[in-house]
């Protein structure tokens, strides 16, 4: 691509995900949105400016292209992706990865073999206050680390669902959404090497699940636990207590994460830091420090990581290998719920 210059940029989809990637590219002065390809919607071409295609692979052949982003639906991600590794062009793949681990397989043989860069999305990696938290996890900064609980919990409207593919199996609360928070426990915490859960779909009855309660254990011995649902109210999840998408109404107080050590705890995404100060037994007082992080959100900072990988100075942040690693909990989440019995992650 061009040095110094603004990222050339097609987008692949133009749903609601593909909308969201608009408006992000559309603020950021190092991208710039070129060409959009969708089969029937032409508004967000005709928004911004760029040109509109509906055969992606078209798209793909045009000139002025240094990049492109797939915001497709979650079973189009895979052959779309080697669609644009074919065409020698790297992309910013939304998650899911893809709707299996044996798919996202031949995704990681493809981009091995042609050396094009593959960025999942798994924006959240990229958020100030989870770069923090690593590092003071890492660091032994809350002792070593016992027990993880989290929560993602909110209504999804009607119309949401008035696409068929959401209401049909791959796409309900573990492999849309459940994904991000299983990546993000993976990434604080370590690997997962094993599985309980259970799912219900008894509000709306689509062949999806809606919601799910899952157990998981970490490599190093940690334990934790993780509820979720599309079809409550509730305040509690990443969405509502960042800033990160613009659908949800911010509560900066919400909490999604409690992380507990044997020397402290934090409360995330707020990084309040809970310790003693002294003797440690549950008699004792706990003390709070609020701990520090960097400006910025988790998509300008995915998007500008994006432009070093394009430009080669960076190496994918979270890699095809790494999401299908991901994608290998959410199945396993899957396997439990329908056998009730741990189900156990190996090595992918």
């Amino acid at each position: 691509m061009r040095s110094n210059s603004a990222l050339r940029v097609g987008l692949i989809g133009a749903g609601r995900m593909g909308g969201q990637h608009a408006g992000f590219l559309a603020r950021d002065q190092g991208v710039e949105l070129v060409a959009v390809a969708d089969p029937v919607d032409d508004r967000i071409a005709a928004e911004h400016g760029a040109r509109q295609f509906t055969d992606h692979r078209d798209l793909l052949a045009s000139p002025g292209l240094d990049a492109v982003l797939v915001a497709s639906p979650n079973h189009l991600h895979v052959p779309m992706a080697l669609d644009c590794i074919a065409a020698g062009v790297p992309v910013l793949l939304e998650k899911p990865v893809a709707t299996s681990h044996a798919a996202a397989a031949e995704l990681v043989a493809a981009e091995a073999a042609a050396d094009v860069p593959v960025l999942v999305g798994h924006h959240r990696r990229h958020h100030p206050a989870v770069t923090a938290a690593r590092e003071i996890i890492r660091s032994g900064g809350i002792g070593d680390l016992v027990a993880v609980n989290g929560t993602w919990l909110t209504r999804k409207d009607d119309a949401y669902f008035e696409q068929s593919w959401r209401r049909e199996p791959g796409a309900g609360v573990l492999l849309i959404n459940l994904v991000h928070d299983l990546d993000l426990l993976r990434y604080l915490c370590g690997e997962i090497t094993g599985v309980q859960a259970c799912t219900s779909n008894a509000v709306r009855g689509y062949d999806v699940e809606e919601t799910a309660a899952v157990i998981v254990r970490f490599a190093g011995s940690a334990v934790g636990s993780f509820l979720i649902s599309d079809a409550v109210v509730a305040p509690w999840g990443w969405d509502q207590a960042t800033e990160d998408d613009p659908t949800f109404p911010y509560r900066p107080d919400g909490s999604c994460y409690s992380i507990a050590g044997t020397r402290g705890s934090l409360s995330f995404p707020q990084l309040a830091h809970y310790y003693h100060e002294g003797r440690s037994d549950w008699t004792q007082p706990l003390s709070v420090r609020f701990e520090p992080k960097a400006a910025g959100d988790s998509y300008s900072n995915q998007l500008a990581h994006f432009a070093r990988v394009v430009r080669g100075e960076e190496e994918p942040a979270v890699s095809v290998a790494d999401a299908a690693r991901t994608l290998a909990v959410v199945e396993a989440v899957s396997r439990a719920a329908g056998s009730g019995v741990v189900e156990p992650i190996g090595a992918q």
